[in-house]
This record gives structure tokens, sequence and C-alpha cells, in this order.
């Protein structure tokens, strides 16, 4: 062997070595112990997310510039790119095995340095986070770069989908950036996300917690609002987030792919009337509804993608397709709080319209809401500000806005589920709709307050005059009449009128006033 010859073998020996060193990562006990609490490593979870042999790792060499402690392989993160149904996404997937997943500066620019390429590349992003926190033996050092990530996830909101899975550990300013992303997911028994832990709060609060209970999948989900799905293994999360991407384009600048899934656009459904009661004090589920009407897999699946399912249950937002084509659904349900609008479902409903809209998902608003859900914990919560936020974020959504109220809307809540006056594109009724200011129970007492007074039976008097009000005020012709329904339909007719609307409403353009942004209510 020659001396150049043998000189390449030793840089390729050595290169082959160092990789191995780092594809290692916290080491083979390390590895172990992340094994014994069921978790996946760094690695494992880029190749079970991503199309199989597409990972391209970027930033494989970088290490901390610390002497505090030894090198850290890959400084505790691995970034690159790769696809999923054969789209290209950005990633990062923090190593809990070197160094507890901890953050330093080049962790943090690698990281932002993922964002950037993103952004620069039209693709979405993905975090897998699973850190113990800013890396101590570095200071302030290992602070800068999460006000560099927060930076880049706002800058990344609007352009690109950024999706995170927290699967470990998330505490202080780390839950931030997650925070800053479109969707949160989480693993029951995994996750935990809290700005200050159990041991801060026992000596700040005197107040016994665990981890679990404080910030655990279900707790993030179902009482903070935190997290959008919160699954029961790492293997559900991921399937999760590729079934999501599915209704996502890769950016703004993109419509979102449409699938045709065997369903045809003209399909009716006789039966989709029996399943709302007469009686509008009578419960049912919503999901029936959307089960009927948008498209059908030919799988036997679940035809939509529910976010935040536990949490502000009496509105229902999801996505579907409808001729092939996402939407995102927003739905009040009549089984929790009979569909009442209150401080949660605002947030939760506000977010997810200017998110379709940002991205060029059409709308569809399933509507039987009886009001705004009464009471001083409301008034004081600020229902006012909150309930404005969907107010808002409708009236500056310029996708096709596509509404179908189902049996009553009242009040300030007819408004509120994007009536005609709030920019939607096409109102739809059924002929069991009550539309009025409010319900035929509260007004017909007021309306007909005289005659009652004097009435020998009033109790008898009172059934006459609600149905009497049902007839002539709250019937959806009137509404019609004065242009603000575009139709009574079949119920049965459902499904084919709103593929029809949405054909006409594609690619609509709608041009608000310039300025550098609107105020959203907080």
């Amino acid at each position: 062997m020659t001396a150049d010859k043998e000189k390449k073998e030793k840089q390729l020996a050595d290169l082959r070595k160092r990789r191995t060193h780092i594809a290692e990562m916290g080491g083979k006990e390390q590895m172990e112990r992340q094994k014994k609490r069921d978790k996946l490593t760094a690695r494992e979870r880029i190749d079970l997310l991503l199309d199989k042999g597409t990972f391209c790792e970027i930033g494989m060499f970088a290490k901390s510039r610390s002497t505090a402690y030894e090198s850290v392989p890959a400084d505790a993160v691995i970034t690159g790119c790769g696809e999923i149904d054969g789209r290209r996404v950005y990633i990062y997937s923090q190593d809990f095995t070197s160094i507890g997943g901890t953050l330093s500066e080049i962790h943090g620019r690698k990281v932002c340095d993922i964002i950037d390429r993103a952004i620069k590349a039209g693709c979405p992003i993905i975090g897998l986070n699973d850190s113990g926190g800013a890396r101590i033996q570095d200071g302030v050092d290992a602070l800068a770069p999460y006000g560099q990530m927060f930076f880049r996830n706002t800058m990344a909101s609007g352009l690109v989908p950024q999706i995170c899975a927290i699967l470990g550990p998330t505490a202080g300013g780390a839950v931030y950036s997650p925070a800053l992303m479109d969707f949160v997911f989480m693993v029951k028994g995994l996750s935990h996300a809290f700005i200050t832990g159990p041991r801060v709060i026992k000596a700040v609060m005197a107040e016994e917690i665990s981890e679990e209970e404080l910030g655990g999948a279900a707790a993030a989900q179902k009482k903070a609002g935190v997290a959008c799905r919160s699954e029961n293994s790492e293997q559900e999360c991921f399937q999760g987030i590729r079934e999501l991407l599915g209704y996502l384009p890769s950016s703004w600048r993109e419509s979102p792919k449409r699938i045709d899934q065997g369903d045809t656009p003209d399909r009716t459904d006789s039966s989709l009337f029996d399943v709302v009661p007469a009686d509008a004090a009578k419960a049912y589920d919503m999901h029936r509804i959307i089960e009927r009407v948008f498209d059908q897999r030919g799988d036997g699946q679940k035809n939509y993608f529910e976010l935040f399912p536990s949490f502000a249950t009496n509105i229902i937002t999801c996505f579907s397709r409808l001729d092939g084509w996402p939407v995102g659904i927003i739905a009040n349900q009549p089984l929790s709080k009979a569909g009442c609008l209150d401080i949660d479902a605002s947030d939760k409903a506000s977010r997810f319209i200017r998110f379709c809209d940002a991205f060029n998902i059409p709308l569809v608003t399933l509507v039987d809401v009886p009001g705004y859900l009464p009471g001083t914990a409301q008034e004081w919560g600020g229902i006012i500000r909150h309930g404005a936020k969907m107010l808002y974020a409708y009236s500056e959504a310029t996708v096709p806005k596509l509404t179908v109220t189902i049996r009553k809307a009242y009040g300030g809540a007819y408004i509120g589920m994007c009536s005609k006056d709030l920019g939607a594109d096409f109102v739809f009724c059924w002929p069991s709709t009550e539309l009025a200011v409010m319900g035929a129970e509260g007004a017909a007492p007021i309306i007909f307050r005289k005659e009652l007074e004097k009435a020998e039976n009033p109790q008898e008097l009172l059934k006459q005059k609600i149905e009497e009000y049902r007839e002539q005020f709250a019937n959806p012709y009137r509404a019609a009449a004065n242009l603000h329904v575009d139709d009574v339909i079949d119920p049965a007719e459902t499904r084919p009128s709103l593929i029809k609307a949405l054909k006409m409403t594609l690619g609509k353009t709608e041009e608000r006033p310039k300025k550098k942004h609107g105020i959203m209510p907080v």
C-alpha cells in the first residue's frame, strides 16, 4: 500500500470511528436506561417517524465549546431532513441519553438552523422534545438559544406548519418553543410539560403534586389545553403526526393536496335527519353528523382527525375531506354543555380557524348553539374578550367559509359561529333550524307578557305562544327571505350541497385593508 493510500485509509477509518461513536449517542448504559423508561432513543424516533431511508443528518459533528464536561455526541440533538409520505420535512430530535438532552449554545444553534432551512425551503418543521432543560454548566450561554428558538418559531408561524412531540420532560423556558408551534403531541406516562415542577410548587406553595398530575399528557390536554393530542404510545404519536400532515400543505404558498378516497360527491343520506332529535333540549353526538357528511374512507377508519378531543369538548375542531379536499371543521357539540360557547371553546376554535386560514384550508362550520355559557366564572374569566377571538378569527379569514345550521343558533352565538355577516361564503340551514335573538322559551314570556298576565291558564297559553314564536320568528325561511341564509336544504342533501359550494369558492380572493397587523383580543 502506498503512503498516499495508507493516509486516506486512516482518514476514512477515523471518519467511520467518529460516526460510530456519535451514533451510539450517550453510550450503551444510557441507552439501556432510556429503554427501561419505555422510551425510544432520539435516532429510533426519527427512523420510526420518517419514510425508511430518507433521513439526511445535518450537523452530526457539532459539539459544545464548553470545557466543563466531556464532549457530547452531536451535542445532544439530532437534526436533519427526510420525508413523510414522500414529502420533505425538517426535523430535530433531542437525545436524552446524552447529558439529559440538555440545551447548550451549539444545541440551540442546530435547532435554529433547521428552522431556518425549513422556512427557506417551504417545508414543515417537526420537533421531538426530550430534554432536561438548559445545560447548567453553560450559564447564560445556554439560555440565549431559547430566545433564538422562540424568535424563529414566531417567524415560521403561518409560513410553514410546525409540529412538536413532547416525549419526555419539558420544563421552564423549554416549554415555550412547543407552545409557539402549531400542534403539540404528548404521550401518556412519558411526557411532562410545566413551567415550575412539583419541587418548586411544594417549596413555594406548599402543594403536593406529582409530575404526571401536574403536566402529564392527560392534564396538558384536558386541563391546560396545551397538547392537541395525548396518545398511548410513541408509535401512536408518530402515526398521528403522519396523519395530520396528510391534511396540511407544506407551506402557506401551497394549497393542501386533494386525495380521492373513493366517496362520491353526490352521495345523499336519507337517515341523516334522524340523528338529530326534534326536541331542541335533547342532546346528540355531532361526530355522527361529521362521519356521515364528509368523505368516508375505504379502509373503514375514522374519517376525521380531531384536535383537543378532551379539551373544551363543547366544540369540535377537526380535519376531514370533502370531495377529496382537506377542510377544517368547527362544530358545536350538544353532548357537552349543550354546545354553548365558553372561554375555552372560543380559544380552541379561534386558533384553529386562524391556522386553517394561514394554510389555505377551507372552513366548514356546523352549528347547533344555544348561546354563550352563562355564569360568574365565565364573565369574570373574560368571556367577552375570549369570545371576541372567534369573531376576529372568522372575520379575518379569507379561505372559503361554509356554514350549516343543524338545529338552532341564538343571539350573539349565532353571529359567532360564522354567520353571513362574519363573511361566510355560503350559509345553509336544515328545516329544523331555529334562528333568533333568543330561544323560544326565553323570548315568548317577554314578547307575550301582557297576554300571559291576563290569561286564565297562563301555562297553557305560554306553550301556544312558544310554538307561535318558533313558527313566526325563529324559522329559517324568514332568515332566507332576508338573504341571511343562502338555502334551506333537505338534510339528506348536506354533503352534495357543501361540495357544490366548496367548488364555487375554491380559489376565491379577498383583499383586506393594508396594515402592519391586526390586534387580536387576548
